[in-house]
């Protein structure tokens, strides 16, 4: 049974920060590509942050500058570190990842269950 376990989300004041991550557990024999997405109350999830194996990173336009994805092949773990948060930061973040099983013949993605993430002051 593959999961996807995220953790470091709580409540932080404006202008502060919080590392997020992501760990996929199971039997896994490769990663592709992975990253984060948000949603905040009433609103469309959004696509944070994403990350290939090799270590390319794309962003929103509304984190560029503030938020960096980062990964550890190794532990299949994929981090996000948040700088100078702001209210409009806050929402669920949830973390992806495109994963293929040792019986498997194709990527899919899977899904971390969601940590919130509150800015306020």
């Amino acid at each position: 049974q593959v999961q996807l376990v995220e953790s470091g989300g709580g409540l932080v004041q404006p202008g502060g920060s919080l590392r997020l991550s992501c760990a996929a557990s199971g039997s896994i024999f490769s990663a592709n590509d992975m990253g984060w997405y948000r949603q905040a109350p009433g609103k469309q999830r959004e696509l944070v942050a994403t990350i290939t194996s090799s270590g390319r990173t794309g962003y929103a336009d509304s984190v560029k500058g503030r938020f960096s994805i980062s990964r550890d092949n190794a532990k299949n773990t994929v981090y996000l570190q948040m700088n100078s948060l702001k209210p409009e930061d806050t929402a669920v973040y949830y973390c992806t990842a495109d994963l293929l099983l040792p019986e498997g013949i194709m990527f899919l993605t899977y899904w971390g269950q969601g940590t919130q993430v509150t800015v306020s002051s």
